[in-house]
């Protein structure tokens, strides 16, 4: 259980001056430019970070490429690195409250998600994948009898991470937990607004048993160090989580270097589709204000577009209204607090943007709509429904990643379908209904990496999460998300 004394205590902590984590200590260079960390709760200035340069990415893949050829952790048996992985989930653990809440200041979570979405996913994630890695088998092909041949899986070499600033925690543990434990080396950048649990974690690591230069991390800005680190030749693989514009430079820095492979898990604009014969309309209700309105609407899978059946339609926004109506915004390190800070004041600025771009499009605001506790110095931003919003508008189409939810009306599945895919987004998507072969009808038929059923949200390490369309390319979670940082290599052996 959280406890709100521990936590003011630990919101208390001084934080200092942040450097780069190469080669398993912490980068010395002098004169290092910096960037101020200013955190989303109060405006106020937490640390600052090392302005990391192209000179930084080529010291950390050195370090990356050295660790990974001397074999210490590349060719170490699977049962060596799922002990060192399960000491390090172990520290996550240890360390809970203090990367919670070092995270929280940093990105505006609401305490009691950060805690569980973030060092709690993150520990179950190094412990899935350290429990799987020694259970991975190679393979022997169905030839004649003259040939053995054998399929061996093997790590890629240096994988390149670059990860969002809304969970960084989690989607960072995402990418580097199964290309850890298939025995790559990585070089991490975090997002500059939110990089501070993924230093701590590095350091958690070392004290865990990963060798030097197995995970090196460099901060700085995405046009600088993000570039650098795409165009490296010496990088084997790109893993992204992030905007669609920099998915796309990153499959350019990967044409114009040496063509690594590049995995992309980008936005959405998940459809949210609630049918008249939904077996609970209430809880229906209260599950999609939370499915977009937690963490301030700032998470990859959010149901952005609510489409209702048209019966129904005006009773369910009323209650929905009712709900987003309760939502208690403010400090988010308050365990009563149910929706905390936009991240940071740029985007804060966007959302505000997208609201009032839908107004001159015609969408009919029916409640929020304006940045609230300004007098804080934080960015917080009422839950915010539009309602009537048309396919042709820019609110259905593109995404907000803030607390704004476009409500459309359908007269039948075929047009639900319909709304539902027409849009260039295909990450996540939910349904509503107690029609079991409607249910599976609407599956098949919505254009989505995952798609619910009577709930939103939710799904566990055991399966895959991935887009189509121009939500990105592979997966992360799950044991497929291990294809991502593995080579096979086929033995051809003449017995004869």
């Amino acid at each position: 259980m959280l406890d709100q004394l521990a936590i003011d205590r630990e919101r208390k902590t001084t934080i200092p001056p942040q450097r780069h984590f190469i080669d398993g200590k912490w980068c010395n260079r002098e004169s290092v430019d910096r960037l101020n960390v200013v955190s989303p709760i109060d405006g106020g200035h937490l640390t600052s970070l090392a302005r990391g340069s192209a000179a930084d990415i080529d010291m950390a893949v050195a370090a990356a490429r050295r660790s990974f050829e001397s074999g210490r952790w590349s060719n170490a048996p699977p049962v060596h690195r799922k002990k060192v992985l399960l000491r390090l989930a172990d520290l996550v653990e240890a360390h809970a409250l203090e990367l919670a809440v070092l995270g929280v200041r940093d990105n505006g979570t609401e305490i009691s998600m950060a805690y569980k979405a973030e060092p709690g996913s993150a520990a179950g994630t190094f412990r899935y994948y350290a429990e799987a890695i020694d259970k991975v088998y190679g393979e022997i092909s169905p030839s004649g009898p003259d040939v053995l041949g054998l399929i061996h899986r093997e790590p890629l070499g240096v994988v390149g991470a670059v990860v969002p600033w809304n969970f960084p925690l989690m989607i960072g543990a995402w990418k580097l937990a199964p290309a850890l434990a298939a025995g790559n080396s990585v070089v991490l950048k975090p997002p500059e607004t939110a990089s501070l649990t993924l230093l701590r974690l590095a350091e958690l690591a070392a004290e865990a048993g990963l060798p030097d230069g197995v995970l090196n991390v460099v901060t700085g800005e995405g046009p600088v160090v993000g570039e650098a680190l795409g165009l490296h030749m010496d990088v084997d693989a790109l893993v992204f989580t992030g905007s669609g514009g920099v998915g796309r430079r990153l499959l350019d820095y990967a044409a114009r270097s040496n063509l690594k492979r590049v995995y992309l898990e980008l936005g959405g604009k998940s459809p949210n589709i609630v049918f008249a014969d939904a077996p609970d309309l209430e809880k229906a209700a209260k599950v999609s204000a939370f499915g977009i309105f937690r963490n301030a609407g700032q998470v990859c899978v959010a149901g952005s577009r609510l489409l209702v059946e048209d019966s129904i339609h005006d009773a369910f926004v009323e209650k929905l209204v009712s709900y987003a109506e309760k939502i208690r915004v403010g400090d988010p390190l308050d365990l009563g607090t149910e929706m905390g800070a936009v991240s940071n004041d740029a985007q804060l600025h966007r959302d505000l943007l997208c609201i009032e771009s839908a107004q001159s499009q015609g969408a009919h605001l029916v409640t929020g709509g304006a940045r609230i506790l300004e007098e804080t110095g934080g960015s917080y931003l009422q839950p915010t429904i539009f309602d009537e919003v048309t396919p042709d508008m820019t609110l259905a189409q593109e995404e907000v990643f803030g607390p704004v939810l476009a409500v459309q009306r359908f007269q039948d599945a075929e047009e639900a379908v319909a709304l539902a895919n027409g849009t260039s987004y295909g990450l996540a998507a939910a349904v509503w209904t107690s029609d079991l072969s409607r249910a599976h009808r609407m599956v098949r038929a919505v254009r989505a990496g995952v798609v619910h059923v009577n709930t939103y949200g939710g799904a566990d390490m055991t399966v895959p999460l991935g887009g189509t369309k121009q939500s990105g390319n592979g997966h992360d979670k799950s044991l497929y998300a291990l294809e991502k940082y593995s080579n096979l290599k086929t033995a051809w052996i003449a017995l004869a």
